[in-house]
């Protein structure tokens, strides 16, 4: 457990200047990690899901906005704040649905301003500390939401969750394995149901890798036995993180997510998501309004094959992500609370308003 818990998926080497990234494309077969120094390097780190998980993009995408300023030979605020805005477009671009990824870019963006009548060298040691602040208050989130998160569970719960949402996803111990963790520590025994998440496989190789070097009960399980697992009695809660929540509380999560609320609903079982308050956008009525990004068709057909799976010429719907809606959603935990229908009233209560963006 200490060995994985060393295993930081984002973080800034302090003496080369490099961005370090767990290769989550490697795993659960290879550990090997990726030094970056460029905007380019980042952006391709997180569209190939290098990087990933809407806690750990943010955290990325603030040290890439650092990375930008670093290298940037810029001698005036103006030329300075010029190279930042279109780094700030690059990354932007890397994904559509993430919210965590745009909530720290502009973040990002806002202490250049606020530094602005600063010298240049002083800018830069501020945006430093800005990006290790989003670092170090995910962390905190993460621990204040598992707290949120067990006091809806009991001791030898079956949970399922979907996709991968734990520490490889975050730069603590994740958000909707958080409560897990939380768990573990108090020996609460709770039985893991791993959604194996087609086509990435995130709960396979992902879930299964950090639950199981964690030492909690972890049973892999294909993405269609979900209601199998469910109708024997075998899960009492489902946890899943996500991308995107919309001030009604529509969900935006990795593909799949929306049929195991539909199946929870059926079993009468709580669906609950693990949502930082950074990935409520008030600023979106509901998901319909969440752009949701389409991948290559090669990840289902060919990715995990040696030979090609389907035949060449086939038509190919590849989403990555989908939208729950919030009537299936029994409540969202975040670190600043509980919030449970009306969830647009509930998101106010927390000090969350459009205006803000977030």
């Amino acid at each position: 457990m200490a060995e994985f818990e060393q295993l930081e998926a984002v973080r800034l080497d302090a003496e080369t200047g490099e961005l370090v990234l767990l290769d989550q494309t490697l795993l659960p077969g290879e550990v090997a990690f990726l030094r970056l120094r460029t905007v380019e390097s980042l952006w391709r780190a997180i569209r190939t899901l290098q990087v990933r998980g809407a806690p750990a993009i943010g955290i990325a995408a603030g040290y890439g906005m650092y990375l930008a300023a670093r290298h940037s030979t810029a001698a005036t605020y103006a030329d300075l704040r010029r190279d930042l805005v279109t780094a700030r477009g690059h990354l932007a671009a890397s994904r559509p649905t993430a919210v965590n990824l745009f909530w720290a870019l502009e973040r990002m963006v806002a202490c250049l301003d606020r530094n602005s009548p600063l010298p240049v060298p002083d800018i830069k040691q501020a945006l430093l500390a800005e990006a290790d602040a989003i670092r170090e208050e995910d962390v905190r989130m993460c621990r204040a939401l598992g707290e949120y998160g067990l006091s809806l569970l009991r001791p030898g719960m079956g949970i399922l969750t979907h996709c991968n949402a734990g520490r490889l996803a975050a730069g603590g111990c994740g958000t909707a394995l958080a409560p897990v963790y939380a768990g573990h520590e108090r020996n609460y025994n709770f039985r893991v149901f791993a959604d194996e998440t087609r086509p990435l496989l995130q709960g396979a190789r992902l879930t299964t890798f950090e639950l199981h070097a964690a030492g909690v009960d972890v049973t892999l399980i294909c993405d269609n036995m979900a209601s199998m697992v469910m109708k024997k009695g075998w899960v009492q809660a489902v946890l899943v993180g996500c991308d995107r929540v919309a001030k009604n509380g529509d969900v935006a999560n990795k593909i799949g997510t929306s049929g195991v609320a539909i199946l929870a609903n059926r079993h009468r079982i709580p669906f609950y998501v693990c949502a930082p308050s950074s990935t409520i956008d008030m600023a979106c009525p509901n998901g319909d309004a969440i752009a949701i990004e389409e991948r290559d068709p090669d990840e289902i057909t060919t990715m995990w094959y040696q030979n090609r799976m389907a035949p060449a010429g086939i038509g190919i719907f590849n989403p990555a992500f989908d939208v729950t809606d919030s009537e299936l959603v029994t409540a969202i935990i975040t670190e600043r609370g509980i919030a449970r229908a009306p969830y647009g009233e509930a998101f106010k209560a927390f000090g969350l308003h459009a205006s803000r963006g977030l």
